[in-house]
């Protein structure tokens, strides 16, 4: 496989065994002494090892941090901030998953702050605040293909005291570098590999379908899912290919690319269901896509008819591409219910509702959502009742 170098506006280095140019990403950014941020499974494994041996032969001696969990908390992000400083790091490698690219991105940010984290969730200019001179260089390597939050300006992180997943923004959350290296996926199961693959496809199919005027996203989204369409079922079935590994990765960094222009209700409906029920952040994405689709069919039909010609599905109807869908969750045995994985009794629809509604995401959401939309799609998701 070639090695590629990109800039959108990100630096990312792309290609096998990229990990061995991570000396070379410290030196450029001037990280002396960095803080690698990942979660404990993966603090322990072959990967992180031989990352870890990479620098120390280039007399680059790291710290560990990996106080992470799936749904990453604020309590995760202070406890790393107090380790960063302790330790006189001057720079973060994020490593690992969505959770923990965005700790380490928020310990980065973080580690030059006053205020707490909580005052730069992404509401109105609340990103203004931030001491913009204070924020490390950071480093990010993902090990899955879904986040995308490598590429991303934001850290979704669970506030335990409110039980609310935050948005937290600033423009310099932003990696330096990014390095996307298939061989860091190959080990990952084909249960996540398919999850965190549905995440990435509901980041540039929400981007795709957000409210507003952003041709470059559009574009970059319709390649996303084109990707996602030829690579996701290979990479799950044969976990050894590197050529479908490396599409999935960087149909990942698309997706995170492209929601700049906005997400709408499956992330909407999600976040609530992570941070109260504890449920993957992909798997519930999976399993709400069809029913936002059929929810906003008569807002977004003609554009999603339009997406079925540049993916070359068989049938170039609405229909066609919610089939599609609906087959590849099949093929990746994602459940259609969202009551399959949660019972009734631990379902709280006014509160996750009320939730959803007040979430980041449901300003993108292509048709202007209500208490009662929300209810209702909630409702439709657990009896698996498609709005057709």
């Amino acid at each position: 496989m070639k090695k590629f170098n990109w800039n959108y506006p990100t630096t990312i280095w792309v290609g096998e065994n990229r990990i061995k140019d991570i000396c070379l990403a410290c030196k450029k950014l001037n990280i002396k002494k960095p803080l690698l941020v990942t979660d404990n499974i993966l603090a322990s494994s072959e990967i992180v090892k031989k990352t870890i041996k990479y620098l120390n032969d280039q007399n680059i001696i790291l710290e560990i941090y990996s106080d992470v969990v799936g749904n990453p908390t604020g309590t995760n992000v202070d406890n790393g901030v107090i380790f960063y400083k302790k330790k006189n790091c001057d720079g973060v490698i994020a490593f690992g998953g969505g959770s923990g690219l965005d700790v380490g991105k928020a310990i980065a940010f973080m580690s030059g702050q006053t205020l707490p984290i909580w005052d730069f969730e992404d509401v109105g200019d609340n990103w203004t605040k931030a001491n913009s001179d204070k924020i490390a260089p950071i480093i990010a390597v993902p090990t899955t293909a879904g986040t995308g939050s490598e590429t991303g300006r934001a850290s979704v992180i669970l506030n335990e005291k409110t039980g609310v997943k935050n948005i937290i923004f600033h423009p310099k959350f932003l990696p330096s570098i990014v390095i996307l290296d298939p061989l860091l996926t190959v080990g990952l199961s084909p249960k996540l590999t398919a999850a965190t693959g549905m995440d990435a496809l509901a980041h540039n199919l929400e981007a795709y379908c957000a409210s507003g005027f952003h041709p470059m996203a559009d574009g970059i989204a319709l390649e996303g899912m084109k990707l996602i369409k030829k690579w996701l079922v290979e990479a799950v079935n044969n976990g050894s290919n590197i050529e479908a590994r490396m599409n999935m990765l960087t149909a990942a960094s698309m997706g995170s690319t492209a929601f700049q222009k906005g997400l709408g209700a499956i992330h909407s409906l999600s976040h609530p269901i992570n941070a109260l029920n504890n449920i993957h952040h992909g798997l519930s994405n999976a399993i709400f896509m069809p029913y936002v689709l059929t929810f906003n069919k008569n807002i977004i039909e003609n554009k999603i008819i339009r997406s079925t010609e540049y993916l070359d599905l068989d049938e170039k109807t609405f229909n066609g591409f919610l089939n599609w869908i609906l087959d590849l969750r099949n093929k990746l045995n994602i459940p259609h219910k969202l009551s399959d994985i949660i019972d009734e009794k631990d379902f709280d629809l006014d509160k996750l509702s009320k939730m959803a509604l007040n979430d980041p995401s449901t300003g993108g959401n292509p048709k202007k959502l209500t208490i009662e939309d929300m209810k209702t799609m909630y409702q439709h998701s657990m009896s698996g009742e498609l709005f057709i």
